[in-house]
């Protein structure tokens, strides 16, 4: 008999829906939208929310965070990286 393996969180089962492979998601995971975006990032599929146009967009996209300005600021202040000059 096969090995049972316990459910790790953040994981998702994966089934055949008719002719379609479909994926269970926890519930913490969810979409509030009905469609999502697929892209291929090496081996990983990502999952984006379909946005219906810009006012769907910026009531549901996420947020920047309140540090946002702060942190660009710093990002600013790193000193340059010295290279070799292609002469």
């Amino acid at each position: 008999m096969g090995k049972t393996r316990q459910k790790q969180p953040g994981t998702a089962k994966v089934f055949m829906s008719g002719r379609s492979q479909a994926v269970r998601l926890p519930q913490e995971f969810r979409f509030a939208s009905s469609e999502v975006s697929i892209r291929k990032v090496g081996s990983s599929l990502v999952l984006s929310p379909l946005y219906a146009g810009w006012d769907d967009y910026l009531a549901n996209a996420p947020r920047i965070g309140d540090d946002f300005v702060e942190v660009m600021a710093r990002r600013e202040e790193l000193p340059l990286e010295q290279r070799e000059s292609f002469d």
